[in-house]
């Protein structure tokens, strides 16, 4: 099986890395429009470089087309004929772009998968969403899985619920960044130094995640759990309710969403 990947941008490199990994590098093929950038890429991983866009739709058997979704307009309609001979399965991983969208580009009952993968990806832990079209079989789910499972872990979702998994896993990683970095900035402000607080701050995050993970308890249970009678962290964890925490969260995911049901308007 080859795969080929339309755009080495930084997603892209971070799901190559995970892939070269798992499969020989010679069956990974790249294109992009800055062929220095792919080159000096291929020198590092050992994956093939095609000079046209077409060849590389023609060669694959799986294409990720790892562009901004402003770019699909621009390269995808030069496409469309490789893509009806060749028929390989199309995967997107931009945002907004619905498979009705994807499909309009590529042409009709061509199998197309999206995938949301998050900025984690580049430490691969990030958590990708996936959802195809009616022409995708259970094998293109597996193959597709088994690519983004190289840089994390991966969840069906349908369609309908991609723009609430994008603000889940998608953008809440700069929330969670905010997070940290508000909590290790208290530590600070408290005297310690930067560099320390940031290490403890992330890693209190970390391990508090690994817990609801492996737990399987519920996160206000572990709450109760941490929190004594009287004591210091139900101090905090009041203020936190004081100040309509958790109201703020849950309204940065809906706007977010609002965002993402724009972007598809377009």
């Amino acid at each position: 099986m080859k795969v080929g990947f339309i755009g080495v941008g930084n997603m892209a490199q971070a799901i190559i890395s995970g892939l070269v990994k798992e499969m020989p590098a010679e069956d990974i093929l790249i294109f992009n429009r800055t062929k220095e950038k792919a080159e000096d890429f291929a020198r590092k991983t050992g994956v093939k470089v095609l000079d046209a866009s077409e060849d590389l739709v023609l060669q694959a058997d799986i294409v990720v087309v790892a562009v901004k979704p402003y770019v699909f307009e621009l390269i995808l309609p030069d496409l469309k004929s490789a893509f009806e001979s060749k028929r390989p399965l199309m995967v997107s991983i931009a945002a907004g772009l619905s498979l009705e969208q994807l499909a309009g580009f590529v042409g009709e009952k061509m199998r197309i998968v999206r995938v949301m993968p998050n900025v984690n990806a580049t430490i691969g832990e990030s958590m990708s969403g996936v959802c195809g079209n009616e022409f995708v079989s259970a094998e293109d789910y597996q193959n597709v899985e088994e690519i983004f499972a190289a840089v994390g872990s991966t969840a069906r979702i349908p369609e309908k619920d991609f723009s609430t998994f994008a603000a889940l896993a998608g953008s809440s990683p700069a929330f969670i960044y905010i997070f940290i970095d508000s909590l290790a900035r208290a530590g600070v402000k408290a005297g310690l130094a930067k560099k320390q607080a940031l290490e403890i701050a992330a890693q209190a995050v970390l391990g508090s995640a690994k817990m609801v993970l492996e737990s399987e308890t519920h996160p206000y249970e572990l709450v109760d759990q941490v929190c004594s009678p009287g004591g210091t962290t139900i101090a905090g964890v009041s203020s936190l309710m004081d100040d309509a925490f958790a109201a703020s969260v849950m309204h940065s995911v809906e706007a977010t969403m609002k965002r993402e049901a724009e972007l598809s308007d377009k």
